[in-house]
Formats: C-alpha cells, structure tokens, sequence
C-alpha cells in the first residue's frame, strides 16, 4: 500500500509539473497571438501601439482565460464528486441558466455597458443556485439527487424568463447583445472587470482547497459520511455555494463557457485515476489550458472573433457522445 502511495505521488507530480508548462507555454503564446501581431522586440523597445495592445486587451484576456478556466475545471470536479455523478458540470444547479437571465436584464432595463451587464450576470447566477438550494429541502428525499432536481427545475424556469425577456428585446439591438453574451466571448476583457470576479472566484477555490478533505466524504454514501463525522447537509451547501461562486464570477465576465466544467476533470481523471487532491489541482489547470487555447482559436481562425464556446462544444460534444457510449458499453 505505501509503494502504490509512492506510485500515485509521484504520478501526479509529474502529471501536475507538465500541466503547469502546458499552462505557461499557453499564457506566452496567448499574448502575443491575435490580429495585432505583437513582438517581444516591440515590447522592450517601448512602442506604443504594442504597449497598449499588450496592457489593455492580450494581458487581461490571457489572466481571464487562465484563471476562469481553473475555476470552470475546478468546480466541475467538485460538482461530480459530490453530486457522484460523472456527467454533472458546474450549471447542474442553474447558475448558467440564471446568470443568462440575469445577464439579459441588464442588457434590458439597466444598460447594455459590459459593467453592468457583468453585475447582472453574476447576480442571476447566485440567485440561480440559492433558490435552487434552497428547493432541494422541499424534495422527498435530502440527497444529492434532490438538488440535481431542484437545480433543473430552476434552469427551465431561468430558460423561460430568458425567452421572455429575448421576446421583449429591440431586435436590432438588444437582442443581439443578449444572444453575443449567450455565446460566450473573452473579447471585452479589461483589467478593470478582473478585479472583482477573480476576488470571488479565487476565494470560492481557496474554500474548495480547503475543504477537499470533506468534499472526499461527500462522494461516498450519505449513510457512510455521516458515520465518518460530516454534517452531510451543511457541508454540501457550503461547498456547492462556493464552487457556483467560482462558476458565476467567471461567466459574469465571459458568457456562457460550455462544456469546460465537463472536459476538464474528465481529463484529469483519465490522467490521474482517483479524487486525490492532485486530481482537483490537475482538473483546474486542464480547465486554464483548454479555454485559453478555445480563446486564441477564437481570435485567429477567422476574419471576424468568433465565440469561444464554438470551439469548446467542438470538443465538448463527442466527448459527452463518448461518455455516453463508454458508460453503455459498461453496461
């Protein structure tokens, strides 16, 4: 037993040291890839277009599809294992249905500024996932499928408001700034919207670091966890609001990311087999890496930026379609 430890450590060192190059070797290409070629030349020779371009859009742009992804991958891990569900992604409880709706109220009857649209947003998803906490109680049963279905039935009531408020949009203006921010785009990243949203994500995942010990005993049997000394209930609010508080300051920044929160502890999982907490740092940096490489695909494949959740669902999909038939074949 201490030689398979030895074994795991060592596998998941190694595993998180190429994860981390991976993640560097994306934020240098990041920044100098786009359609302002930039130059590290440029750069040290004090130009001002480059400086500019360099400070105000690619730095900013690269910090978010890092940090957002990490969150993303993160709390999808956490959502699958306590939820014990491999398919579960951080909108299980409706936050990206609710920050949708809320994103789209702003643009409504506030304002359409990337402030206030971010404000919205973030405040649709975390009354998305506190009504759909506070639901689950009313359910049958307590478990964790009790507030899958809570989280369900708030997506299509999150949906329906959703498809009202489209209804009700000026088809030449406002309804084209909700379904940009449906699809998800990094293109109006600043460093004035990173401040807050990295505050409450990275404080989101410092709760997640800590309590992973828990979140462990969480996916095991109610019955079980209990016996172990886990406030089954009180510890699953806490996690769960912390990871959607990770989930919902990274969409009020970027839109509706799909199938990130998906792709992400998955590859972590085939990579590093377990739920260790290697595997969550694992599933967070897979998350950094494949929405900052989403992100630069998405501002050089074409004339015009195209939406990142383009390319996400473009790997997202077979995927799921390869879940669905590995599982199957099981059995």
């Amino acid at each position: 037993m201490d030689l398979y430890r030895k074994h795991c450590r060592r596998t998941g060192t190694g595993w998180l040291a190429a994860a981390i190059l991976l993640v560097v070797g994306a934020f240098v290409l990041s920044l100098f890839l786009g359609k302002y070629p930039l130059s590290l030349g440029d750069l040290l020779a004090g130009e001002e277009q480059a400086r500019r371009v360099f400070f105000t859009l690619r730095l900013p742009r690269t910090c978010m599809a890092l940090a957002g992804g990490f969150g993303l991958g993160a709390a999808g891990q956490v959502y699958q294992m306590v939820f014990r569900n491999p398919l579960a992604a951080p909108d299980v409880v409706g936050v990206s249905s609710g920050a949708s709706a809320g994103a789209a109220s702003a643009i409504l009857f506030l304002s359409a500024a990337p402030a206030m649209v971010t404000l919205g947003a973030f405040v649709g998803g975390l009354l998305a996932v506190l009504l759909a906490l506070g639901l689950s109680p009313l359910a049958p049963g307590r478990g964790h499928s009790s507030i899958v279905l809570a989280g369900v039935a708030v997506h299509s009531l999150a949906q329906t408001v959703l498809m009202v408020l489209k209804l009700t949009a000026d088809p030449e203006k406002e309804l084209a700034s909700i379904e940009y921010w449906i699809m998800g785009s990094l293109n109006a990243v600043t460093l004035s919207k990173l401040k807050v949203p990295l505050l409450v994500c990275g404080a989101g995942l410092v709760v997640l670091f800590v309590l992973y010990r828990q979140i462990q005993l969480l996916s095991v049997e109610e019955a079980e966890a209990r016996m172990l000394g886990v406030m089954v209930g009180r510890m699953r609010l806490l996690v769960l609001l912390a990871a959607t508080l990770a989930v919902t300051a990274v969409v009020s920044v970027t839109g509706l990311i799909s199938f990130v929160g998906l792709l992400a502890p998955h590859t972590a999982r085939l990579l590093l087999p377990g739920n260790g907490r290697d595997s969550l740092w694992l599933g967070g940096f897979a998350g950094s890496i494949l929405l900052c490489g989403a992100d630069m695909l998405a501002r050089s494949v074409a004339s015009a930026e195209l939406p990142v959740s383009i390319f996400t669902s473009l790997l997202g999909a077979p995927f799921l379609i390869y879940l669905m038939m590995r599982k199957e074949g099981r059995g």
